[in-house]
């Protein structure tokens, strides 16, 4: 596996993905925003799937975290739940593989320590192990991740109730484990995204305030109309 120093993650990483109705969702869009973000300094980008991570590979060389959500019937688990999507990402260009390393069982029986081993062992690739809580970042530690992140916090039956970022999880994670940290999910300011730094993570990942125009319009259009429909109805 390569050392971690000549795959750096610091600083700013932007996830650029998009809904599959939108028409960013297309290859070519996608590898587009990823370079707009990499040209203006962000360090690595967060990519979702074989065909987007293969468009953004022949872009640039800069780290690719790639992913791929998966839905199946047996599982919550969605984020490269099994190896054999792990295959396709490295395949595709991914420099890091990102996978749900909750406690949460797994689509055909995987389990979390067997799927770093094959990542590690056939594919010579890090783990970029997305956590929603001290506990599930405990076994992906000694399960053998490279590097925990707080993706999954407020987004688990166990985190529902709590509202990203996770600065809460991020201090916990940085008092008990040796890894690198990265603060992901919730980030809306540079604000934040230091904040996020100051409590010692080696990078912040943001996705919907930059890249999500989807989201944003609609959560624009969702305040401005029903604006206008009372106006209106007075």
């Amino acid at each position: 596996m390569q050392p971690l120093n000549r795959l750096p993650l610091h600083g700013l990483i932007v996830s650029c993905q998009a809904p599959v109705s939108s028409p960013l969702h297309d290859p070519s869009a996608i590898a587009a925003m990823a370079k707009a973000a990499l040209n203006q300094g962000a360090t690595a980008v967060r990519i979702d799937t074989p065909a987007h991570i293969q468009a953004v590979r022949e872009q640039t060389d800069a780290p690719i975290i790639g992913l791929w959500k998966r839905q199946f019937p047996d599982s919550e688990v969605y984020i490269t739940p099994q190896f054999s999507q792990a295959v396709e990402l490295a395949q595709a260009g991914a420099d890091w593989i990102a996978i749900d390393a909750t406690n949460r069982p797994r689509p055909g029986n995987e389990t979390l320590h067997t799927l770093i081993a094959q990542i590690h062992q056939q594919l010579n690739k890090p783990v970029f192990a997305d956590v929603d809580t001290l506990e599930s970042a405990n076994v992906a530690f000694d399960a053998g991740a490279d590097l925990l992140a707080t993706t999954l916090y407020g987004y688990t039956s166990e985190t529902r109730h709590l509202t990203p970022p996770g600065y809460d999880l991020l201090e916990q994670l940085v008092q008990n484990f040796s890894c690198p940290m990265v603060c992901e999910g919730g980030i809306s300011s540079p604000e934040m995204a230091q904040k996020a730094l100051d409590l010692g993570a080696i990078a912040v990942v943001v996705g919907t305030d930059i890249t999500g125009i989807d989201q944003k319009v609609k959560s624009y259009q969702q305040i401005l109309s029903t604006a206008k429909s009372v106006r209106y109805a007075e």
